[in-house]
């Protein structure tokens, strides 16, 4: 959010998932981008500032982990991402 603004977290559970909710009042990411932010190497941003790998990562390891990952955002209204663990009640 390079002009500031609010980051959120939320977190619940929900039947056998905890679920966090990481929102923010940034500048939302564009529809044409949404399908490719896990991809590696993908990114928007100058070389300088960054690889595009940020993403990817944190993708493989909610996968590893046998949780998942989705987001919501729209241009211009901010971005959230819903991550969902399972809970073992061993």
């Amino acid at each position: 959010m390079p002009e500031g603004g609010t980051l959120t977290i939320k977190v619940k559970t929900d039947n056998n998932y905890l679920v966090t909710y990481v929102s923010d009042t940034g500048c939302g990411i564009p529809k044409e981008n949404i399908s490719n932010i896990f991809d590696p190497f993908f990114t928007t941003k100058s070389d300088e500032k960054g690889t595009g790998l940020g993403l990817s990562v944190v993708y493989g390891i909610i996968q590893k982990h046998d949780g998942s990952i989705d987001i919501k955002s729209k241009a211009g209204e901010g971005t959230t991402f819903v991550i969902k663990f399972p809970i073992n009640n061993k």
